[in-house]
């Protein structure tokens, strides 16, 4: 697995993605016609000519949009990193770049910088700033690529150079320090550019994390599929993308949310087998975070402020020997955390070798028993009891202490 030698995203678990562009202003429609894919990718899919889609740039002035809102309500909601669409696909850059006044500081009546705002903010709220960009598929230029279409006749090279490689050297020496850039869809690009990407990145900032979608395995953390969590554990570092509802951009037509609950589930499943979680919200044309996201994402937070401590810097274990139902682990040296998913008076877990100090329910601090013993066929078991008051609320987390700095789960016989 690839490792990004940078403590902080091993530690982080949980980020925000931010897609925002034009095609928030279209929100799905074109003329009447809505798009049955992604939201952001209506330019593509409905064909929408390049001379026609520029015009929304001209109408881009959204006029609820708060910097300081978004990453103050990240830093609340629990996310430890950002990042923000600063061009998508569709080609339009969300600062202001010299390389092309296809911006939306010169195109729009907007006219601010808004990955100099974010910049700004997240440093402000202590959460680590990063950017999405899209290197290969670009369809306002004529050289970049296109999805499910016939590249054949551009010639990629040109805009790498004129457009995609400048760019890059803008927002990597423009905007502080930057945490990863997260690539997006390669295509077609040969393994020699996207080393040249690579290059691009760590001479101008060493520390800066190359997402695994740069292309040609020099990505170094795996990016998983879009929704996709993998049904095990996996010890070098790695993210799943996830969307709220089912686009990424904002559509007026889709209201298809996730429940808070799905959230939190996702988090601990992927925390447990050693991943980070990187959650979307899609602002609309006004710059507003619809209710809906807000909501659940509230309740997600208040999840975390009591049991941020089974998330936030944990690491996967060895794989249990048993399949106990809706059960996880999460473990930092010397802690083990026990994700229950379900209602319980107690929890039996066998063939951990460990001995146990102490066992506390994480959000209160309340001590439980905890009995340690062998059964009578012979391995080792641990018994968690809780009070006979306790509500059970989506998780609970047991933090179990003991000496060793790591659980030892006995082979099975």
């Amino acid at each position: 697995m690839p490792d990004t030698h940078q403590q902080w995203f091993k530690d982080a678990k949980y980020g925000l993605f931010i897609h925002w562009g034009l095609y928030s202003i279209l929100a799905g429609e074109y003329m009447g016609r809505r798009t049955d894919n992604i939201s952001e990718w209506i330019m593509k899919d409905l064909n929408i000519p390049v001379e026609e889609y520029e015009k929304l740039a001209k109408q881009f002035n959204p006029k609820h949009f708060n910097t300081d809102e978004y990453v103050r309500r990240a830093r609340e909601w629990g996310m430890r990193y950002l990042v923000f669409t600063s061009k998508h696909h569709e080609g339009f850059a969300m600062y202001h770049s010299k390389a092309s006044a296809y911006n939306v500081v010169d195109a729009s009546p907007f006219g601010r910088d808004i990955v100099k705002e974010l910049s700004a903010a997240c440093k402000k709220h202590d959460i680590k700033f990063c950017l999405y960009y899209s290197q290969a598929q670009e369809w306002h230029d004529p050289n970049g690529y296109m999805a499910h279409r016939d590249n054949c006749h551009i010639d990629f090279e040109q805009y790498l150079q004129s457009k995609c490689i400048p760019q890059l050297r803008e927002l990597l020496t423009s905007y502080g320090e930057i945490g990863l850039i997260w690539f997006d869809t390669p295509m077609n690009m040969t393994a020699e550019q996207s080393r040249r990407l690579a290059e691009v990145v760590k001479s101008i900032q060493p520390d800066c994390i190359i997402s695994g979608r740069i292309g040609n395995k020099l990505g170094e953390y795996m990016t998983t599929s879009d929704n996709f969590i993998p049904s095990g554990t996996f010890y070098g570092d790695w993210e799943v993308p996830c969307t709220l509802n089912d686009t990424w951009g904002y559509s007026r037509f889709d209201h298809n949310w996730k429940s808070a609950e799905n959230i939190i589930r996702k988090l601990i499943k992927i925390a447990s087998r050693g991943g980070n979680l990187l959650l979307n919200v899609g602002p609309d044309g006004d710059g507003v975070i619809p209710d809906a996201s807000v909501e659940v994402l509230d309740k997600v937070g208040a999840y975390l402020r009591k049991n941020g401590e089974s998330i936030y810097g944990t690491r996967a274990t060895p794989p249990y020997v048993y399949d106990v139902d809706d059960c996880y682990f999460t473990a930092k040296p010397h802690r083990l955390f026990i994700h229950l998913m379900r209602p319980a008076r107690h929890l039996e877990l066998h063939n951990i070798a460990n001995q146990p100090l102490r066992a506390t329910l994480l959000a209160s601090g309340r001590e439980l028993e905890i009995i340690s013993r062998k059964t009578c066929e012979g391995v080792s078991s641990w018994r968690i009891n809780l009070p006979s008051e306790h509500v059970h609320d989506i998780d609970t987390v047991f933090c179990v202490e003991y000496a060793e700095e790591w659980p030892v789960y006995e082979p099975l016989r």
